[in-house]
């Protein structure tokens, strides 16, 4: 079994974990990947292989096989729509027992360059589920588990991901920003779990995945 925990674990031997680099082409026969309401085929980024999810109702995943997610960074390329409500893609983490038990990291892309104000500033979303849906968090919390891109991206093109996450801490960095764009403290107790390509709804495309583990701390 191969997995991020076993990647650390040899970190305990060097300060420098290596990065985890799926591959995506295996992705269609899920050769080391599980879909879950989704189909997928493959395309292309600047020459390198990319995924697209297929859009269906609810939910999807492009689960990581064998892989166990704690802290560190995952970086990737996305591309959505630029449709009203019909773009919906990003990252689920620490899953727990199933697929209705993640943490997540979600962009609208529709929203990145919208006229209305309020509609900027609901571009990523952090959800914690099942307990926080973005319903409920926009309703009790607002404006903290959702923010305005920046710098913001083409809303038809591809765009950067680097997602941080320091249990409870989650940072969300796009095209190179050096600022977060979303800050948030996890509503989970899970500080660790399965990790899948995220779409809801729509369908997405991805590219450029790589997982970093954290280095371990020095005793």
């Amino acid at each position: 079994m191969i997995g991020l925990l076993a990647l650390a674990s040899a970190g305990l031997a060097s300060a420098q974990p290596k990065p985890l680099t799926p591959d995506l082409t295996a992705a269609p026969s899920e050769h080391g990947w599980k879909l879950i309401n989704r189909s997928a085929r493959l395309i292309e980024r600047n020459g390198a292989p990319a995924i697209h999810l297929e859009g269906e109702t609810g939910a999807g995943f492009l689960r990581l096989e064998n892989v166990v997610f704690a802290d560190g960074t995952i970086e990737f390329d996305a591309r959505g729509r630029n449709v009203v409500q019909g773009s919906f893609l990003g990252l689920a983490f620490h899953g727990g027992a199933d697929v209705k038990t993640y943490d997540a990291v979600y962009f609208r892309p529709f929203n990145f360059k919208a006229s209305d104000p309020a509609r900027r500033a609901r571009a990523v979303q952090y959800i914690s589920l099942p307990a926080h849906p973005w319903q409920k968090l926009r309703a009790e919390h607002p404006g903290q588990y959702e923010k305005a891109v920046v710098p913001v991206p083409d809303p038809d093109a591809w765009f950067h991901v680097r997602l941080v996450v320091a249990w409870p801490q989650v940072s969300v960095f796009v095209d190179g920003g050096v600022e977060p764009c979303l800050v948030v403290t996890q509503l989970s107790e899970r500080k660790r779990g399965w990790l899948a390509l995220w779409t809801d709804v729509s369908g997405g495309d991805f590219a450029n995945l790589k997982i970093l583990p954290a280095s371990p701390t020095p005793p």
